[in-house]
């Protein structure tokens, strides 16, 4: 199977360091560090290069996703699988629906890991899966290979995907950008729930502030949530002055 990889930042370094060995990576980046690319044992490609693969994995910012996704809908060849790896599953899925041919196959992931958790080993970390359009043949062979690395599938439509996030992954961006805003740091006498709350700050200190703002932007659910949180805070702030 040949894969074309559009896009090497932290998350595509991540996929071709653990796939390369099972597949042939054709890399495409608009900033393509070639040497890089081949430390992993991939291949540097042109952007044409990297769609006329069997498989094309869009890993490019959410803000950007629709433009590329239209830059390539020339390029991608009739039966490829077209396949994103947003945190946010409903506007990916609709742009890819919106723009791309109808005989190209397409499906939504959530690779729920990322470089600091699944830095050695896939085994035991989750990816959502969220069929879109694709033969049954195709769909299975794709979760098999995702489960034959040890990862645990979870299928989902794209709405409940964005509707449990805004509760897990957005809440807790929300809490640790709270957080680093606030100053946390260790005390020197930190109690062992402080040591677990600035765990958090270890899952999002390394994420770009564009992650961030992406996952609140374009999850439809992102800010219901903050707003009831807001108000958890508020009330619970009340009943301790009152």
């Amino acid at each position: 199977m040949s894969v074309g990889l559009i896009g090497f930042g932290r998350l595509g370094r991540l996929l071709t360091h653990h796939f390369a060995r099972g597949a042939k990576i054709h890399v495409y980046d608009v900033k393509l560090d070639a040497r890089r690319v081949r430390a992993l044992g991939a291949v540097p490609a042109t952007l044409a290069q990297a769609c006329a693969q069997d498989v094309v994995v869009l890993c490019v910012p959410m803000a950007a996703f629709e433009g590329v996704v239209r830059r390539i809908r020339t390029l991608v060849r009739p039966n490829a699988l077209v396949v994103d790896t947003c945190s946010v599953k409903g506007h990916p899925v609709r742009a890819m629906k919106r723009w791309l041919p109808k005989n190209v196959s397409l499906l939504g992931t959530h690779p729920n890991f990322g470089p600091d958790s699944a830095a050695d080993s896939l085994v035991g970390r989750t990816v959502v899966l969220c069929r879109v359009r694709m033969p049954d043949a195709l769909y299975r062979r794709a979760k098999r290979a995702l489960e034959r690395k040890g990862l645990r599938v979870v299928e989902l439509t794209p709405r409940e995907h964005d509707r449990r996030m805004a509760s897990s992954l957005v809440l807790t961006h929300f809490v640790g950008r709270g957080l680093i805003a606030y100053g946390a740091k260790t005390t020197g006498v930190d109690t062992e729930g402080y040591k677990r709350l600035l765990r958090i700050l270890e899952t999002v200190q390394n994420d770009s502030w564009q992650l961030f703002l992406d996952m609140n932007r374009f999850n439809e659910f992102a800010s219901p949530m903050r707003r009831r949180f807001l108000a958890a805070l508020k009330e619970t702030d009340r009943r301790v002055t009152s």
